[in-house]
C-alpha cells in the first residue's frame, strides 16, 4: 500500500507505536543556528495529536471546521472589524497546524508556540489563566520578566490597549476565540539566537477553541512582530518548508535571517496593503489546470486594499481557499480532466470527491514573474486504502467576506517560502522536507 493513501487513523497507529518502542528521535533534536524544527500537530513529537484515533471523514470534517474559524479570523483583518463567528455544532480542539519550539525567560521555559504568517504579536498563557490549557509560562519563575507599562510605545501597537492599573492590557479575537492579555517583556531564545527584552502578550484569560494552546508566534510584519523586533538580527527575512501531514516523521524548518536561504529560487513581488500591514498580499494572475489557463475574470484576483480583496500567502489555513468565480472555473476545468463520465460526490466542504481511483491533472498557480506547478500530494486527500479521494480545495465561505483568495499550508508543503520582506518579494522553490 502506498503512504499516500493511508489514512489519518491509520498513521495514527504508527505514531503511538513509534512512541511506545522510543523509535522517534526527531523530537529531542535541538534547534540548530538560526533554524528551528516545524513540527505538524498530528506529529509524534506533538502534546497536541489527538488523544485516540478519530475516521478519516471525521478528521477531514474538523480540519474543514477548522479552517472556517480561521477564515472568519482572516475575513475580520481584511474587514478591519470582528466578525461574530457561527459556532460549530462540533466540540473541536482548534489547535494550530504547525508549531515550532521557543524558550522563554530566565531560565528558559519551552513553549510550543503556532506559526502564523497572518499575525503580528507573539501571545502565551501565563500563570493564573482563566481558559486555558495546563501548560503555560510561569512568570514567578523568570527573572528577566517584566510587565510594559501603559507609558510604553509599544502599548499603543496592540489591539484595544486598556490601563486599568500600571500594566498596558489588550483584548482580540483570534478565530472563535477572545484573547485578554497583559503586554510583557521577557527573554526569548529561538534556536541558538537570545532575544533580549522581546514584547508579547501574557494571556491572563481565554475564552473560545481557537486559541493555540501554548501560544503563537506572529510572523507577520506589523510593528509587534518577530520581524519588526529583530530586523536587527533576521533582516526581516524567514522561510519555511512545511512538511506533509501524511509523513510519519513531520521535520519541515523555520529557518530565520538571510543567512542559508536557498539562492536559486523564483519570486514574485509582495504587495504592501496598509491598512492590513501583517498580511502577505501576492498578485496571483491566472490558473491552468493541466495545459489549460482556466478563464476567470480578473476581479476575482484583483488587489485592492480598500476592500481588503486579492491573494494572502497563509500559515494558519489548511486548505486553499478561492473566491467564488474562480473556484467553479478551476473545480469544472479539473472534473472535466478527470473525466466526465465519473460520478463526483461530496464531503463536508469539498464538492468534488469519487469513489474511484482518478488520475488527476496538475493545478499551476500564476503569479507574476513565478508560476507554482502543484502536484498531486498538495492537490488530493486520500480516505483510507484510497476509496475516497477530494480536490483539496473550496469556495471562500459564504459567510465571510469573501473578497479574500487564501493560499493555504496543504497547498505549500514541501515548497520552501522565502519571506523577503526589504525586497518586498516573495520566493518558492520545491523543497521534500517530509
Amino acid at each position: 500500500m502506498k503512504l499516500h493513501l493511508l489514512s489519518l487513523p491509520l498513521l495514527f497507529f504508527f505514531f503511538f507505536l513509534t512512541l511506545s518502542h522510543g523509535l522517534n528521535p526527531k523530537c529531542s533534536i535541538p534547534d540548530r543556528g538560526s533554524t528551528l524544527q516545524v513540527f505538524h500537530v498530528f506529529s509524534p513529537c506533538s502534546p497536541f495529536r489527538p488523544s485516540k484515533p478519530v475516521s478519516w471523514e471525521e478528521n477531514v470534517l474538523q480540519m474543514q471546521a477548522k479552517d472556517q474559524a480561521r477564515l472568519q479570523f482572516l475575513s475580520s483583518l481584511v474587514a478591519g472589524k470582528s466578525v461574530v463567528p457561527i459556532a460549530s455544532g462540533r466540540q473541536i480542539i482548534q489547535s494550530p497546524t504547525y508549531i515550532v519550539r521557543a524558550k522563554i525567560g530566565t531560565p528558559a521555559q519551552t513553549m510550543l508556540m503556532a506559526m502564523d504568517t497572518s499575525n503580528d504579536a507573539a501571545w502565551v498563557p501565563c500563570t493564573g489563566c482563566v481558559g486555558c490549557g495546563s501548560t503555560v509560562f510561569n512568570t514567578a519563575r523568570s527573572s528577566s520578566f517584566k510587565p510594559v507599562g501603559c507609558q510604553a510605545a509599544q502599548c499603543k501597537q496592540v489591539p484595544n490597549p486598556t490601563c486599568g492599573g500600571t500594566t498596558c492590557s489588550f483584548n482580540l479575537t483570534y478565530g472563535s476565540s477572545t484573547v485578554a492579555a497583559n503586554l510583557s517583556q521577557d527573554n526569548i531564545t529561538l534556536a541558538t539566537d537570545s532575544i533580549f527584552r522581546y514584547t508579547f502578550g501574557c494571556i491572563a484569560k481565554a475564552t473560545g477553541s481557537s486559541v493555540p494552546p501554548q501560544g503563537l508566534l506572529g510572523l507577520g510584519r506589523g510593528p509587534l512582530s518577530l520581524l519588526s523586533q529583530t530586523q536587527n538580527l533576521y533582516q526581516s527575512t524567514f522561510s519555511y518548508c512545511l512538511p506533509s501531514f501524511k509523513s510519519v516523521n513531520f521535520a519541515g524548518s523555520l529557518r530565520l535571517g538571510p543567512i542559508g536561504q536557498p539562492k536559486r529560487i523564483k519570486y514574485t513581488p509582495l504587495l504592501k496593503n496598509p491598512r492590513r500591514s501583517s498580511l502577505y498580499y501576492v498578485n496571483l494572475m491566472a490558473i491552468r489546470v493541466g495545459r489549460k489557463v482556466v478563464d476567470i475574470p480578473p476581479t476575482a484576483f484583483a488587489f485592492n486594499p480598500t476592500t481588503g480583496s486579492g491573494t494572502i500567502i497563509d500559515s494558519g489555513t489548511v486548505f486553499t481557499r478561492l473566491v467564488t468565480p474562480a473556484y467553479i472555473a478551476v473545480r469544472d476545468e479539473f472534473r472535466k480532466r478527470v473525466g466526465r463520465n465519473l460520478t463526483v460526490t461530496t464531503l463536508g466542504g469539498f464538492d468534488t470527491c469519487y469513489s474511484v481511483p482518478i488520475v488527476a491533472p496538475t493545478i499551476t498557480l500564476m503569479f507574476s514573474g513565478m508560476n507554482v506547478t502543484l502536484p498531486q500530494d498538495n492537490l488530493l486527500i486520500h480516505s483510507t486504502a484510497g476509496s475516497i479521494t477530494c480536490l483539496a480545495m473550496a469556495a471562500a465561505p459564504d459567510n465571510v467576506n469573501s473578497v479574500l483568495n487564501v493560499i493555504a499550508n496543504m497547498q505549500q508543503q514541501n515548497h520552501r517560502f522565502l519571506f523577503d520582506v526589504p525586497n518586498s518579494r516573495l520566493g518558492v522553490a520545491r523543497e521534500p522536507c517530509s
